[in-house]
């Protein structure tokens, strides 16, 4: 197997430091790396993302571009969507939802789903994609933890023409430490990282033989 130039990414998506989602990247990230994949972990809180607010100036800007692009730096994450051939999401649920500075950085891909709807070739021509993810969510019970947030999940990343892997939902996950405290998770982890590589060389390989 040979890794991509371009490095996967594994995005803890949490405001908490050292915490369940930072963990669940980690180990993600070293499953992926041990079955050959090249995988840089990102922490989506070291960048400031300022929320949508509404205006949509970038529905009659010329190039459908935000003007908040330049006051804040949604534009780096922005770009690990266009170029990354394989993306990992962690995040907790709170409120049975994303957290508000994940949620921030989902609201402000308006733009990008208005240039896709009018027609933006560069986004139109991105190749099909998987992103795999990992929800946490500190209560053990409940009918419905993880819908709101898959459901976002699916259409904000559809722009970008990244469709869902089967989701790893964790529940009863509280306290900072408890994912690393339990083996047998941190195992499933490894191994979901392990079969996202082999999913994407298996991709790029048809992709090469079609």
């Amino acid at each position: 197997m040979n890794a991509s130039t371009i490095p996967a990414r594994a995005i803890s998506c949490s405001p908490r430091a050292n915490g369940n989602s930072d963990k669940l990247a980690a180990l993600f990230a070293r499953g992926f790396a041990e079955a050959g994949g090249n995988i840089e972990v990102t922490l989506m809180r070291q960048y400031e993302v300022r929320p949508c607010v509404s205006c949509y100036r970038c529905q009659h800007d010329p190039n459908g571009w935000c003007f908040l692009e330049g006051t804040d730096r949604s534009a780096p994450l922005f770009s690990m969507l266009f170029e990354a051939p394989a993306l990992f999401f962690s995040a907790p649920v709170f409120f049975y939802h994303l957290p508000a500075m994940f949620k921030a950085f989902i609201d402000r891909g308006q733009s990008y789903w208005l240039r896709r709807e009018d027609g933006d070739e560069r986004l139109l021509s991105l190749p099909r994609r998987t992103a795999w993810v990992a929800l946490v969510a500190g209560r053990k019970k409940g009918e419905r933890i993880f819908d709101g947030s898959l459901l976002t999940l699916r259409y904000f990343l559809a722009a970008f023409n990244i469709t869902l892997a089967e989701p790893l939902l964790l529940a009863g996950y509280d306290g900072p430490d408890d994912i690393a405290n339990d083996p047998v998770t941190c195992a499933r982890v490894l191994e979901y990282g392990g079969n996202a590589a082999r999913a994407m060389f298996d991709g790029q390989a048809m992709a090469v033989n079609q």
